[in-house]
């Protein structure tokens, strides 16, 4: 009898490949075009460390686990690729989600490089298990409020639902704008229609909308809303969270996208590096890729460079995040402490504020770098 073939993902038993596991969001209510792109980053790293002779000859294995924005699934998840005996974890797009994970490695002493979660607070307590590419929220969104204070917005409404992340981004827009002058009116959309919000907005009298919310749904609805009403046509809608990064925002809204600045974690100029794997990405994804997808190539390089100095042993591996000097797509990489941040931290990957531009919507402009 002839076995199926193999899916994606599927684990080799013969002990000559060193693994490590993967976690992406890649079914709804994940946000599956992020979760593309992170996967195409990590799985590209993995096919470049393999042609370049592996981890010390033995061919680095990719084990790859959907998480669907899950946090349980998650944990699950890092309980079964624990037992499959994965060197290391990488990946993972949603906040909320990755700390489930980050939490279940640091309790299993499982090596976990967080590529794209920004929530400070990725863990309860310091821990040596977890490290970190993406940058902590509170230091790309306090450069996004710089941004908003530079352009004259200084009454801001957040529109916003129930979530340990949207709360933490409200929470640093307010305590860093509060002293320089700025007021933040939060609207808790998961009470409001699309229309109600114009109306709320009209009565506070701010210059500036951030959507806190998810995509596309409400945040696609939110911004045709806005866009419609012509009591709002000097409004500026934001999206601190990255929202418009993806090709979907903009098959979606067309010229309405355009023009909402966001954060990006991309330097002005790519590495050698990573301008090569720019094109090889844009060939797979066809598309641009996203900042998304360099944060998943860089988590294997740094993953691959790690083994291949300190061996496989999951303790070694988690005691030399300090000692880490890597070449990625967007910088060297390094990791160091930082105050208030509980894990292992890449301080500080390259941080800008862009929009689409309303001229031409597939190219970005870059409006503030941090």
């Amino acid at each position: 009898m002839n076995a199926p073939p193999s899916p994606r993902g599927a684990e080799r038993t013969d002990g000559s490949s060193v693994r490590i596991g993967a976690l992406v969001p890649l079914t709804r209510p994940g946000w599956v075009e992020a979760g593309e792109h992170l996967l195409a980053g990590i799985e590209l790293a993995v096919r470049d460390v393999n042609d370049g002779g592996g981890i010390v000859g033995r061919p680095l294995e990719l084990v790859v686990r959907e998480t669907a924005a899950d946090p349980q699934k998650a944990a699950a998840a890092v309980d079964e690729l624990a037992r499959l005996g994965v060197a290391a974890l990488a990946g993972e797009y949603h906040s909320v989600v990755a700390r489930a994970a980050a939490a279940r490695a640091d309790a299993l002493g499982l090596p976990f490089l967080c590529s794209s979660a920004v929530l400070d607070a990725l863990t309860e307590q310091p821990t040596d298990w977890v490290a970190r590419l993406a940058p902590a929220q509170s230091h790309g969104w306090q450069i996004y409020a710089d941004f908003l204070l530079g352009a004259g917005h200084s009454r801001i409404v957040v529109a916003t639902q129930p979530s340990v992340y949207w709360a933490s981004g409200t929470r640093i827009l307010r305590d860093y704008l509060a002293p320089r002058g700025g007021t933040v009116i939060e609207l808790d959309v998961s009470t409001l229609t699309p229309a109600a919000v114009c109306d709320e907005l009209v009565d506070t009298g701010a210059t500036a909308l951030l959507l806190l919310v998810g995509h596309p749904d409400p945040a696609v609805s939110i911004v045709t809303s806005v866009r419609r009403d012509e009591r709002l046509a000097e409004m500026l809608i934001g999206a601190p969270a990255g929202q418009p990064e993806f090709a979907e925002w903009a098959t979606l809204l067309g010229d309405d996208g355009a023009a909402i600045p966001f954060l990006r974690y991309l330097p002005e100029r790519l590495s050698p590096l990573g301008t090569r794997v720019e094109t090889v990405l844009r060939e797979r994804l066809a598309e641009a890729p996203s900042f998304v997808a360099f944060e998943g190539y860089d988590t294997i390089t740094v993953l691959a460079e790690m083994l291949r100095s300190h061996g496989t042993d999951r303790a070694r591996t988690a005691e030399s995040w300090g000692r880490v000097a890597v070449e990625g797509t967007r910088g060297s990489i390094e990791f160091s402490r930082t105050p208030g941040i509980s894990v292992w931290q890449w301080a500080w990957t390259p941080v800008q504020v862009v929009d689409r531009d309303p001229a031409e919507p597939d190219r970005f402009r870059i409006l503030h770098v941090g």
